[in-house]
């Protein structure tokens, strides 16, 4: 009886013919994908052949260009060459259309295109789906619910906490600097600005700007599932709390009504759908959006203030015909503050606190001028690009506050601090009240001038930041009214 026994040589042959098959297969569908990003870079190119922009690399297309110190000067230069829109390419099969016009932004921002899956999607985990990152009926929604939660008589009792914030930031300053020494001012203020924020959503009690995390609290203060649990904590409470007999009509008397309490009464008198994920997502994105963007405009309005201290003194004076007595500040003063609103909103326009966002389009788009794009493009709408243009505003680089001066004339779509069109930011009011109530007291209580050797680096990354910091230097100024407390 004999024992067939595969040799050695018919197993390698056998391994080798596998590899072979593999191989093939390795290479057939590498030539299925390389045929792919070729039709697609083919699509690309005819579907913004109509948008100019500088030469490109067939493979890493502007990286090179925008991989400087700052990115700004390179978009900046493009403004100013290419009229109303340019193409930036991100690789050799991804593109996407930089917008800076007023009238193509009237027309992106007056549709319903969503925003960029890929781009936002990292939101989420932390700040759930809530009106930043919603889409659709549900958006539609959730919008119309938490419009009352910025009408003037809640936000008018908001005034009162975010001066006492800002004063606890301001008697820190007096600390921590002498005679004309220099301060990272970004750190404080956005801590300051998270203070604010967690009293007017949650009423929260203690101080943020105050309180001391151990090392272990430190590295949980970065994780969204801190976020996620503080905020469910506080909603399980305080809806036991509501439905106790007789306590809601205590809190629907209150003369403050913090963010999560609308949100409550709005969801126990109307029958709301709005789950208690939902309400989460809601009050975790009002933190994001008020927190982030607020510490970036103020900071920039006083960098802005400190390298123009004449305007500085114009604001200055004009603050203190109102408050110079030690009154404290209300809602009324706000809208006397003429100058020192038109010096924000330079402030603003020079350093936009979300310096874009992203669309992708829908369905076709055509444009005043005549040119097109086809769904699916991926479209960048540039705020610090349409805030800088040229052939917007004349000398865009001056900080010259008259261009917000009573009578004057802008396109509707020529300054989007806070976005436009039905998606624009809901807490606008709120912010503007808050940027107002920490400009007033802080040039009460300081004059501010730029460290030269210091100079920021705007960087946009999801809020204007600087890459270095902002640094100024801070001279203490005697009270005004002799009580620094009421101020």
């Amino acid at each position: 009886m004999s024992v067939s026994v595969l040799s050695p040589t018919r197993a390698l042959g056998g391994v080798s013919g596998l590899l072979q098959v593999v191989s093939l297969l390795g290479l057939v569908l590498l030539l299925l994908k390389a045929a792919q990003l070729y039709l697609r870079r083919q699509w690309l190119l005819k579907a913004l052949h109509q948008f100019p922009s500088p030469p490109s690399h067939w493979f890493y297309g502007h990286k090179k260009e925008f991989q400087k110190e700052s990115e700004l000067p390179p978009l900046l230069e493009r403004v100013e060459k290419y009229p109303k829109a340019c193409v930036r390419w991100l690789w050799g099969t991804k593109a996407l259309v930089l917008v800076y016009d007023p009238d193509y932004m009237k027309v992106f921002l007056g549709r319903s295109d969503p925003k960029p899956h890929r781009t936002y999607k990292y939101l989420a985990p932390w700040i759930g789906t809530g009106l930043l990152l919603l889409e659709g009926q549900k958006w539609f929604q959730h919008r119309r619910m938490l419009t009352p939660a910025f009408r003037y008589d809640i936000l008018k009792a908001y005034v009162g906490i975010m001066a006492d914030s800002v004063r606890v930031m301001l008697d820190k300053w007096e600390e921590l600097v002498s005679q004309d020494s220099h301060l990272e001012i970004f750190g404080h203020v956005s801590l300051m600005t998270l203070d604010t924020i967690m009293k007017c959503a949650f009423s929260h009690q203690g101080s943020v700007q105050m309180d001391r995390l151990t090392p272990e609290g430190r590295w949980n203060h970065r994780a969204c599932q801190l976020t996620h649990q503080h905020t469910d904590a506080v909603i399980k409470e305080r809806k036991a709390h509501l439905q106790k007999e007789g306590e809601l009509e205590k809190v629907r008397s209150r003369r403050h009504l913090d963010f999560l309490d609308i949100l409550l009464l709005a969801r126990m008198e109307n029958g709301s759908s709005l789950s208690d994920e939902d309400l989460r997502a809601e009050v975790d994105t009002f933190m994001f959006e008020g927190h982030d963007t607020t510490a970036s405009g103020i900071s920039w309005i006083l960098y802005a203030l400190a390298s123009h201290p004449e305007h500085q003194q114009r604001c200055r004076e004009e603050i203190q015909s109102l408050l110079g007595d030690g009154a404290s500040i209300t809602w009324d003063h706000l809208d006397q503050m003429r100058y020192t609103t038109m010096c924000i909103k330079e402030a603003m326009r020079l350093y936009p606190p979300v310096p874009f966002i992203g669309r992708e389009l829908r369905k076709p788009i055509t444009f005043p001028d005549g040119r097109s794009l086809p769904a699916g493009i991926l479209v960048s709408l540039s705020f610090y690009g349409l805030h800088h243009n040229p052939n917007v505003w004349p000398n865009p680089e001056v900080f010259d506050p008259t261009r917000f001066s009573p009578g004057s004339t802008q396109h509707s779509y020529a300054f989007l601090p806070f976005s436009g069109g039905s998606r624009n930011c809901i807490g606008k009011q709120f912010a503007m009240n808050e940027l107002k109530v920490a400009v007033a007291l802080t040039l009460l209580r300081f004059e501010l001038s730029p460290d030269p050797s210091r100079v920021p680096v705007p960087t946009p990354i999801m809020v204007l930041r600087s890459k270095n910091g902002i640094h100024l230097q801070l001279r203490k100024l005697s009270d005004p009214g002799g009580d620094k407390d009421k101020l």
